[in-house]
């Protein structure tokens, strides 16, 4: 069983940065690839970035990528999420999740653990 916990959230004028960072339960961190997925308003969860658990292989949605990094500390069982250059269409929802083995999937029905969420608003 695992369980995350999500913070760093907030509200943040365009062209902003903001860490969200998501602390794990549980040993066996390293043998779980990690994820952050978004919900906007009125749209499905969509995947924003992943990482692979054992060779640290970073995937990332298109329209994030060069912007934000994903990252994991495995001594401090936390994976983060370091979001710059934001925009207004980046505010939603953001979740981090977990699955078992170190292969990352852009699908969220892939993903067996999920944190509550922390929400991030752009705005001026």
């Amino acid at each position: 069983q695992v369980q995350l916990l999500e913070s760093g959230g907030g509200l943040v004028q365009p062209g902003g940065s903001l860490k969200l960072s998501c602390a794990a339960s549980g040993r066996t961190f390293s043998r779980y690839a990690m994820g952050w997925f978004r919900q906007a308003p009125g749209k499905e969860r969509a995947f924003v970035a992943g990482i692979s658990g054992s060779s640290g292989i970073t995937y990332y949605e298109d329209s994030v990528r060069g912007r934000f990094t994903i990252s994991r500390d495995s001594g401090k069982n936390t994976v983060f999420l370091q979001m710059n250059s934001l925009k207004p269409e980046d505010t939603a929802i953001y979740y981090c999740t977990a699955r078992a083995g170190t292969v990352v999937r852009r699908v969220q029905s892939e993903y067996e653990y999920w944190g509550q969420g922390t929400q991030v608003t752009v705005s001026s």
